[in-house]
């Protein structure tokens, strides 16, 4: 696997790119109109979609009907050093649709337990928790 970053402006707008083209803005939030998503924040958005494309992957197996699929995820931060790495990260996610919500717990926990590469880059070190609703129930 293989990613480009390119700076685009002359403060801290960046590119990525990969290699099908596709491409995400980052930038330094911290700073007045910013373009892009924290680099942080792109962590944490990395870690739902890629636990989200497993849990679609397998309720798409089971014939489960997903009209509509968001999350919410939230990082702790310490400070350690000059860093502020994560110390939990927390997914919630809702489905809507024709879903047995034991089937997508099952998806959720196989998900974090054995399939996503990105919250398993984390362990042990940051405690990644998750939930999941289906039709507004948990």
């Amino acid at each position: 696997m293989k990613v480009t970053l390119k700076r685009i402006n002359n403060d801290y707008l960046f590119e990525g790119s990969n290699a099908a083209g596709a491409k995400i803005l980052l930038d330094n939030t911290s700073e007045p109109n910013s373009n892009g998503v924290s680099p942080m924040e792109s962590v944490l958005m990395a870690v739902a979609a890629c636990s989200g494309i497993d849990i679609v992957s397998i309720l798409k197996k089971q014939r489960q009907t997903i009209t509509s699929f968001s999350a919410e995820i939230e990082g702790e931060r310490i400070v350690l050093d000059e860093a502020k790495p994560f110390k939990k990260i927390e997914v919630r996610f809702h489905l809507e649709g024709e879903i047995d919500l034991n089937k997508a717990r099952r998806a959720a926990q196989l998900s974090f337990d054995k399939y996503c590469s990105v919250s398993k880059t984390f362990e042990p070190n940051v405690e990644v928790k998750y939930s999941i609703s289906v039709n507004g129930q948990s």
